[in-house]
């Protein structure tokens, strides 16, 4: 059943089912449904997965499934994992997605790849990898991801077909596993077939089927009797007598692969299928598999055993050379092995070898003596480098092979490492080198190798990177250039697992001994950047002295002498001096150029230098270097940590700019990229802390709240600096919470920790102002002071929406006459300045204030225009406040705004305005020329996009 050449469509029994189910799906997918009925949502794929134990038909199935698709003009995309190459890395990726473009030129492959070619390419084997930085695992998901979503698409209706999956490279599988649900929403149909008990963890998601493929795989059964009888009276003729039949299904259990190999065993012995035969059945089956598959194989000659021993080492798609240079043959020898192979149906094929099924090909490959098996692999090695198939290609033997101190060895896994973590893998690149490592290397190049498996475990392991490091830095180093890439990626490392003072020490001990002063000032700037970061800093007016010292005096001449002036714009944001001082060492940190993505930098200053225009009230200027940013990171493939930040900071841009539901957006997608890299990392702690305060200035603090908790977003806090400050925002949330107390103690403890490292800012970092708020409940004049210093600090910096921030919450906990006072003047900078919400915030605060001193026509002003301003940023809890003022003022809230109902089509918004002025279904279908029914459908549309009914419309009605 599973011998490829014999196999045909008489023999595919007891399969009406599974046919059945792949029958439907194609023909959801290609728009014909087997009743011969259109589907009813249109052409539509799926996921489907056959399971069964080790030669139960699956092969079988997913040619059948191979050929009806291609019969109904699907194109076919077909893989097979491995025994042999599932250290492999894209092994499946490159069966599946490397003959669509096989023959294109570079020109084409760029063309049709687009910004994805150096990302996917290196990985799909389609071209060489760059030297550039490698791509994060998840970033080429992605590409994979497009890659095969555009196929589909462009090459629709489109069938992909997984051979034994249990078997694939992990990097494969692991994309495909992710991959396979969105399938319903492709015209691609997705069959994996796999051996439950050895499908990995990591491919979990066949298991469970979505939407309509039944929430199950489809379980292969072995033969009943009957189907065992037809099968032999097929091979062996009708006269094949009903207990010789049954004997056979006794003795193979049903199972298909053991039914057909029998079936030919009988066949070739010439003897008659009868019950006087049947007791010589159940010997003949054992020479099927297992020790009798290996004693049938033996017979053929010495020559042929080794051939397939050769053979079973090299995998699948078995090059016949290849073969016999391994197993030590020549030419002529070796093609009398693979034909004596083929007839006993051990091996199939003639230019491309394989064995028949892989139950045989795991036999003959067990059975190998363990010393000769290892001395084989280290053979193929060496073979497929002679070949010229590249060091990639012959690392999974040496991977085999016992260390002997070889450095021939120890040169191919490097190679094999870096070309492989360049391509995206850094599993299988780590796995290499951890093998170099035991050959052992020579000591001169220890060093290096510790490095390099360093790096490759950079991305999914940090803390086992720090081990390789260090221990690299312990041995003898004779490259100077060496240890000073050890060092910096060391304190990389270390800063970004917030082991912040670790990264900073490391620099320092290194500034020490290094007479270089170019390599000393890039030590320098890492120590100074690495500080920037940390809570925990012990002498930052110290560092900030030294820094402003040292970029003073530095032209901006190259990337290094760039970043020391751009932390001293970072310096100055957060020590609150003049705005204008900030921006004119961030301009002068860009006049050279300040790429995020840079092979001898990280992305932090760039981002720092960009958020200092935020901060100084130019946030367009921050948004084009973040588009600029997000740009390289794609380019690049990162897609993990850096991605992440990028989204939630520009999230936080877009909140101070009061632009409120684009934040929720841009930081939802950041926290979904943080939860790929991982909880309690700075990129998760930025995500969180920005989700809660935007939730909160929407008025939703019940979400808000059930965010911290779901987040565990609370002390401890990170070591790393984040922003916005992490105990600050907790503080603001415990605040809104009604637990004056609990939040005034948070606060006080930011303000305590941040006043230590001359953090002044409250531009930066409003603690201040709501440790005043706090303070107001039980300490009202001490609440004033604190308010009036944060309010002084903000003059200081001189940025227009912080002063008006300041103000405002000042107001907040003043009296009297100051109160109006000082929101008057809060809302004067407010309108000079970028921060919508806040200048809603003040219009609506100034308005309630003037209701309540009787000043009624001004207070009317400034609440339409407040409730105006927060419609357009989405904040919700702020337009609530304002319509309840309007109505204490007695006055009726707006006619339907149209930033407000930029939902609702034209006739829902004129159904929804005369409803809102009293008008019934009758009177309003009459003004509309319309039945009832019609206003009906309108109003409910209304009712549904703007989340009221028809009481509510009258909330947002203009006044007559």
């Amino acid at each position: 059943m599973v011998q490829r050449s014999a196999r045909s469509r008489k023999t595919l029994l007891e399969r009406e089912s599974e046919l059945t189910a792949v029958d439907e799906a194609l023909g959801e997918l290609t728009g014909l449904r087997t009743d011969g009925a259109e589907p009813r949502t249109g052409p539509r794929g799926a996921l489907l997965a056959v399971v069964g134990r080790a030669g139960i038909g699956k092969t079988t199935l997913l040619a059948e499934v191979r050929r009806r698709a291609a019969a109904r003009g699907c194109t076919v995309l077909a893989a097979r994992g491995g025994e042999q190459e599932q250290r492999v890395a894209f092994h499946v990726a490159r069966q599946l997605l490397q003959p669509q473009f096989a023959g294109a030129a570079e020109v084409d492959l760029r063309a049709q790849l687009g910004s994805w070619y150096d990302i996917v390419g290196p990985a799909l084997g389609l071209c060489a990898p760059t030297d550039g930085a490698p791509p994060d695992p998840q970033g080429l998901r992605d590409g994979l991801d497009w890659v095969l979503t555009h196929l589909a698409v462009l090459r629709a209706p489109m069938v992909l077909v997984l051979d034994d999956a249990h078997w694939a490279d992990p990097e494969s599988l692991s994309w495909l596993a992710a991959f396979a649900p969105r399938a319903e929403q492709l015209p691609i149909l997705v069959v994996v077939a796999y051996r439950p008990d050895e499908l990995p963890d990591h491919a979990e998601s066949f298991r469970a089927l979505p939407g309509r493929a039944g929430g199950r795989p489809l379980d292969l059964e072995p033969f009943s009797a009957l189907a065992v009888a037809r099968l032999m009276r097929e091979a062996l003729g009708a006269h094949a007598d009903d207990a010789f039949c049954r004997e056979c299904w006794a003795v193979t259990a049903g199972n298909p692969f053991e039914t057909v190999e029998l079936a030919a065993k009988v066949r070739d012995r010439g003897f008659a299928p009868t019950e006087g035969a049947a007791h010589l059945l159940r010997d003949l089956a054992a020479a099927v598999k297992g020790s009798g598959l290996i004693a049938r194989m033996e017979r053929l000659g010495t020559s042929t055993v080794r051939f397939a021993w050769a053979c079973a080492v090299l995998g699948t798609e078995i090059h016949p050379l290849l073969a016999a240079a391994v197993a030590g043959l020549g030419h002529e020898e070796a093609a009398d092995a693979a034909d004596a192979l083929r007839g006993a149906r051990v091996l199939t094929g003639v230019e491309s070898l394989e064995f028949v099924h892989p139950l045989i090909a795991t036999a003959v490959y067990r059975a190998i003596p363990a010393g000769f098996r290892v001395a084989l692999h280290g053979q193929a090695a060496w073979c497929v480098v002679n070949d010229g198939r590249g060091s990639a290609a012959a690392a999974r033997h040496l991977l085999e092979t016992h260390p002997d101190s070889d450095p021939w060895v120890v040169q191919q896994l490097r190679a094999a490492a870096a070309e492989t973590l360049r391509s995206g893998a850094p599993d299988a690149a780590r796995s290499y080198l951890a093998r170099a490592l035991r050959e052992p290397p020579a000591s001169e190049d220890r060093a290096a190798v510790l490095y390099e498996l360093g790096s490759a475990s950079l991305l999914t392991e940090p803390a086992t990177t720090v081990n390789h490091l260090r221990a690299a830095l312990d041995e003898p180093i004779a490259a100077p250039e060496l240890r000073h890439r050890i060092v910096y990626r060391l304190s990389q490392v270390l800063a970004h697992s917030d082991r912040l003072a670790e990264a900073v020490d490391t620099l320092a001990r290194e500034i020490r001994v290094t007479a270089d002063a170019r390599v000393k000032l890039r030590m320098v700037a890492e120590q100074f950047m690495w500080d920037a970061f940390r809570a925990d800093e012990p002498d930052h007016p110290s560092r900030s002295r030294r820094l402003t010292k040292l970029a003073d005096r530095l032209t901006g001449r190259d990337l290094t002498e760039r970043y020391i002036i751009g932390l001293r714009t970072w310096d100055a944001v957060l020590r609150g001096e003049p705005a204008h001082v900030a921006l004119h060492h961030a301009e002068r940190a860009l006049a050279g150029g300040l790429g995020w993505a840079e092979p001898d930098g990280g992305f932090e200053v760039p981002v720092l230098v960009a958020l200092a225009f935020m901060y100084a009230d130019r946030p367009g200027r921050t948004e084009e270097l973040f588009a600029a940013g997000i740009a390289d990171f794609e380019r690049q493939g990162w897609r993990g940590a850096h991605l992440s930040f990028a989204y939630t900071l520009l999230a936080y841009v877009r909140f101070r700019r009061g632009r409120l539901a684009e934040a929720e957006d841009f930081v939802r997608a950041g926290l979904r990229l943080a939860e790929r890299v991982g909880p309690g990392t700075p990129a998760h702690w930025y995500a969180v802390g920005i989700l809660i305060e935007v939730l909160l200035a929407r008025g939703r603090l019940a979400e808000a709240a059930r965010t911290a908790e779901d987040y565990s977003f609370g002390a401890p806090f990170p070591a790393a600096v984040v922003f916005p400050d992490a105990q600050t925002v907790y503080g603001e949330l415990l605040l809104a919470r009604g637990l004056p107390k609990e939040a005034a103690a948070e606060l006080a403890a930011a303000g305590r920790r941040l006043e230590r490292r001359g953090m002044r800012n409250p531009a930066w970092c409003p603690w201040q102002l709501h440790l005043a708020r706090a303070e107001s409940h039980d300490a009202p004049e001490r609440a004033v002071a604190t308010a009036l210093e944060a309010v002084a600090r903000a003059r200081q910096f001189g940025a227009a929406s912080a002063v008006g921030q300041a103000l405002r919450l000042a107001a907040e906990v003043s009296s009297g006459s100051a109160r109006v006072k000082l929101l008057e003047e809060s809302v004067t900078h407010l309108e000079r300045s970028p921060a919508a919400y806040e200048l809603a915030c003040a219009l609506v605060a100034l308005g309630t204030e003037l209701r309540r001193a009787g000043r009624a026509r001004e207070a009317a002003e400034h609440l339409y225009r407040g409730l105006d301003t927060a419609v357009q940023c989405g904040a919700d809890g702020l337009i609530d406040t304002a319509r309840d003022e309007l109505a204490a003022a007695g006055l009726r809230p707006r006619r339907l705004h149209s930033t407000e109902t930029d939902t609702l089509t034209a006739r829902e918004r004129t159904a929804a305005d005369l409803t809102a002025q009293g008008r019934t279904e009758t009177e309003t279908a009459k003004e509309m020329q319309v039945d009832e029914a019609t206003v009906v459908r309108l109003l409910s549309a209304v009712y549904r996009k703007l989340g009221t009914d028809r009481t509510g419309l009258k909330d947002v009605a203009d006044p007559v």
